[in-house]
């Protein structure tokens, strides 16, 4: 090419015209995500949303944004990317409810070095559905092509939601007393934490992606989407009082209970009391993984911790059930010092 041959921003690598297509591929996945306080749709500079004060007179906003961590270099190395988008609002969502927040809207970041509109649309499909099932709004994102930022074929997500609870229904943990039941909501596996571990122990075994794994394959498994705990976690508030609640993600259940531990209490967590999926049996054993490291790494089986009173345990716990929980009580909390203690 000549140095006076007229450049366009295609020849740089930015396709204006695909990024409008895949809008308006979003546009219908969008709109079935819609929900009371939606304000205009796709397309806009800014996404709008009214609260309704009738409802949450008090309004606490209650924000969070995550990604999936290195589980999406797995996703695109198996060429799986129709769940990854599911694990981004879960991640989000997850973390916003156990605040006592119903989740209002989400928005997406989606970044590549060449737009691939299968490859977009796989993963915002995955988006729209989980939005859709968490009850909450897509309101927008951005799609952000930047050749020479991302290997071929690459891509990076990130997450925003927003919720909204009234200030006193807002879950902090300062209700949490000496004789509270902790419950163990179960996850789906690994969730989105601990894949840079994963894939170095996947590294050691060659072949072990394509391992025969309860009627598919390991790496399929290890992709399976994270939990979405909101409309059970929603429902649960309007039927019991929840002292507080703990998503357990990275740093385990250990790094992530004491996050709602008052300074006068202990939370004594029993590990023998779920049932620890075969998977992360499986990358124990094959990682020679010492049991520390698993519970500060991975969520080992359960992806949600609720705190009760005694009094209110056996209720929630038949709640979450009947909502499509698998629940296990787990402990307790004692007098203490703001520390947790798992034990076998």
């Amino acid at each position: 090419m000549s140095p006076d041959t007229p450049l366009t921003y295609k020849d740089a690598g930015v396709d204006i015209d695909a990024g409008d297509a895949l809008v308006e591929r979003i546009k219908p996945l969008a709109r079935r995500t819609a929900r009371p306080g939606l304000l205009g749709g796709i397309g806009g500079f800014g996404g709008l949303f009214e609260i309704d004060l009738a409802r949450y007179p008090r309004p606490v906003l209650v924000a969070g944004t995550d990604g999936v961590g290195t589980k999406l270099r797995l996703a695109l190395d198996l060429g799986v990317l129709d769940t990854v988008g599911i694990d981004l609002v879960a991640m989000c969502v997850n973390d916003v409810v156990v605040q006592g927040a119903e989740p209002l809207f989400f928005l997406d970041y989606y970044a590549t070095g060449q737009l691939s509109l299968a490859q977009a649309e796989a993963v915002i499909r995955g988006i729209a559905a989980a939005c859709e099932e968490s009850g909450c709004a897509l309101l927008g994102g951005e799609t952000a092509e930047m050749p020479g930022m991302y290997a071929p074929g690459d891509i990076d997500l990130a997450g925003f939601a927003v919720g909204v609870v009234n200030r006193d229904r807002l879950i902090d943990g300062s209700r949490v007393r000496a004789g509270d039941v902790l419950l163990g909501l179960a996850s789906t596996g690994p969730h989105s934490n601990g894949y840079s571990l994963i894939r170095r122990i996947l590294a050691r075994e060659s072949g072990a992606v394509d391992k025969p794994w309860e009627g598919s394959t390991l790496g399929r498994r290890l992709l399976v989407p994270t939990r979405l705990y909101v409309r059970s976690l929603l429902g649960l508030f309007a039927t019991c009082d929840v002292h507080a609640l703990a998503h357990i993600t990275g740093g385990g259940l250990p790094g992530n209970v004491v996050r709602v531990l008052p300074g006068d209490a202990d939370a004594d967590i029993r590990s023998g009391t779920w049932r620890r999926p075969p998977v992360f049996e499986w990358l124990q054993a094959t990682g020679h993984v010492a049991e520390e490291e698993m519970l500060r790494t991975f969520n080992c089986g359960i992806g949600m911790v609720v705190v009760v009173a005694r009094a209110d345990a056996e209720r929630a716990a038949a709640f979450l059930r009947a909502a499509g929980e698998t629940v296990s009580v787990i402990g307790e909390i004692r007098a203490g010092t703001g520390q947790v203690h798992v034990s076998p």
